[in-house]
């Protein structure tokens, strides 16, 4: 299938789910057409500058409160390390001096010993102070017991360094903990590298230097210090804990060649931290001090929200209680003058009083006058009412009288007929009798129907066929009949000439009706069709071989006047002989019920002019 084919093919959703989205998508129309969703938008607009000016300070307020937080940590940082990093400078002093004056003892190792104790007595904070020589025999130190350190990695490293550089010795096996080395090369009066001066700092002296006050539990801060190639040397927190205090995003090594530098950012826990770095000694020893930024920031627990969520909660808050407003002060009140105003534009003429007291004076007047309107549209309806009522009666009336006149005209003719001398005579006032006799029925059937503007003909046309039947039938003759009438309800324009043409066609049926096999049958049927028409059928029963009733009358005037009857109705006549069955069928189209009511009105206004 081409994509315009599949394009053009109809839907494959049953008409339900079809039906059910147009319904839903006419909801959604409906509910964003409503007065309190329009105010929202437009009060939402309105102070969106306000949101976006609101949401610009509260992130300017953030950045100075963490500059101003980053600058703190700086100070912190650099007062939490200062014991600690007189201590190193203290260290990398004693092992730059003893690797000039150490020479002249190298070989003698009593004094060295001696050299080296006398360092370590004037700073306690050493716990090992020694010379070691490239052959990793460590005979000269403030300890009396040698060492070989030949296999060691450390070693090895401290050995082939050209200049003083720092190690780090979980388990250090003379001091048997972890420490802070620094190590100074040795060379002797040609320039040859000889060994090294090694000096350890256990990491709990280390920890124990501080010059700062001693800060808050509330605010921990985590000291750091380390190479610059980004090993780590000491740790507040414990080495154990290093890593989950370190950035996720910097490497320290890039940070050892950075300076002095303060930035957030998030820790490899995943908690926001400020960090601050503080160069311990140019291009070889640095601090990284680090607190949580919730704690640096003293927002308390809002400090990891973003600054931005304050002010659209407050955007959010002033539409919601606006919206809120805008239905208890209006939409509330309006809704409930719609239901009245629409019960009573439905037909509902049960008009209770608005209780709208706590409306605002424009709803308030608005409902005034809706009672006013509805008062005075009742009264006017109950004068219409009261009108239409006086008019109907006298139509009834008029109809009456009609009836009364044609039956009394039937009478006369009747009285005349018993005087008439030749049977041709008698046969022309008995037609002439039968036909008044159809028009008084007609009025009867009129009046006794409802309504002036509509007929019902299941009220009228079944009356006139049993009023036909019974003239036209007696003891000694008999005619099955079976009327069928839809509930179809026609003006008085076509009211009148459908009850003559069934009325002259049910008299011409009767008069020709007969069956070989018993009783004559009449079937009269009038239906309803699409499209605003009607048909009209009368059929009856024929004997072919029946000889033609002396007394049957074949003028034809009861085909001229089914013919003009026909025209008045604008419809088509069309007459059939079936074998043993006459068949009459007329087709029209009713008429609306709007002209009617036109002309009704029209009228009602002439005789009103006329009155006046």
């Amino acid at each position: 299938m081409t994509p315009d084919a599949a394009s053009a093919a109809p839907s494959e959703d049953p008409p339900e789910m079809d039906h059910e989205r147009r319904a839903k998508s006419k909801g959604l129309r409906a509910a964003f057409d409503g007065l309190g969703i329009r105010l929202a938008v437009m009060l939402a607009v309105a102070l969106f500058p306000l949101l976006i000016i609101a949401i610009l300070q509260s992130s300017s307020v953030a950045r100075e409160a963490q500059a101003k937080s980053e600058a703190a940590l700086m100070g912190e940082t650099m007062r939490a390390v200062a014991g600690e990093t007189r201590v190193i400078q203290h260290a990398q002093d004693a092992a730059r001096l003893l690797s000039s004056t150490v020479l002249p003892v190298i070989d003698d190792n009593p004094a060295c010993s001696a050299l080296m104790g006398k360092v370590a007595q004037t700073f306690p904070n050493f716990s090992l102070v020694a010379f070691i020589p490239d052959s990793g025999q460590m005979t000269c130190s403030n300890r009396d017991t040698p060492f070989d350190f030949r296999g060691s990695d450390i070693f090895k490293q401290i050995s082939q360094a050209k200049q003083m550089t720092f190690f780090v010795n979980r388990a250090a096996p003379i001091s048997d903990t972890s420490v802070l080395g620094v190590a100074n090369p040795v060379y002797n009066a040609q320039g040859k590298h000889i060994g090294v001066i090694s000096i350890s700092m256990p990491h709990t002296e280390l920890s124990l230097a501080k010059d700062g006050p001693k800060l808050n539990d509330d605010r921990p801060l985590v000291i750091m210090t380390f190479d610059k190639e980004g090993a780590i040397l000491t740790s507040s927190d414990g080495l154990s804990n290093t890593q989950a205090h370190l950035p996720t995003d910097r490497s320290l090594k890039l940070l050892a060649g950075a300076g002095a530098v303060t930035f957030s950012g998030k820790s490899n826990k995943g908690i926001k931290r400020v960090y601050s770095v503080v160069e311990l000694v140019p291009d070889q020893l640095y601090a990284l001090g680090s607190w949580p930024a919730q704690a640096a920031s003293s927002l308390g627990p809002f400090a990891d929200i973003s600054p931005i969520l304050f002010p659209a909660l407050m955007w959010a808050a002033s539409l919601l209680v606006a919206y809120f407003a805008m239905q208890k002060l209006v939409i509330g009140h309006i809704r409930k003058l719609v239901f009245a105003i629409s019960n009573f534009a439905t037909g509902s003429r049960i008009v209770g009083k608005l209780n709208l007291s706590r409306a605002p004076t424009e709803i308030r007047d608005l409902a005034e006058a809706y009672d006013k309107m509805t008062e005075t549209i009742l009264h006017d309806e109950a004068e219409l009412e009261d009108i239409v009522h006086h008019k109907e009666v006298l139509l009834r009336e008029v109809h009456h009288r009609v009836k009364n006149n044609l039956q009394l005209i039937a009478s006369i003719i009747n009285m005349q007929m018993r005087k008439a001398r030749t049977p041709e005579a008698k046969g022309l006032m008995k037609s002439l009798q039968e036909r008044v006799i159809s028009l008084a029925t007609i009025h009867r059937g009129l009046y006794q129907t409802s309504g002036l503007t509509d007929i019902r003909a299941q009220e009228l046309l079944p009356d006139i066929v049993r009023q036909i039947t019974r003239l036209a039938t007696g003891p000694e003759r008999r005619i099955g009949v079976d009327c069928q009438i839809d509930d179809i309800h026609l003006t008085p324009d076509q009211a009148v000439p459908l009850s003559l043409l069934l009325t002259e066609a049910m008299t011409n049926a009767m008069k020709y009706a007969s069956n070989r096999n018993g009783t004559p049958q009449l079937d009269i049927s009038l239906r309803k069709l699409e499209g605003m028409r009607a048909r009209l059928r009368v059929s009856n029963t024929v004997d072919p071989d029946a000889e033609p009733s002396s007394s049957v009358d074949g003028s034809g005037l009861g085909s001229q006047l089914v013919n003009a009857f026909v025209q008045q109705l604008s419809g088509q006549l069309k007459i059939e002989n079936e074998g043993e069955r006459y068949l009459l069928v007329t087709e029209f189209a009713l008429r609306p019920l709007e002209e009617s009511e036109l002309r009704h009105e029209e009228r009602l206004k002439s005789e009103t002019t006329e009155t006046v």
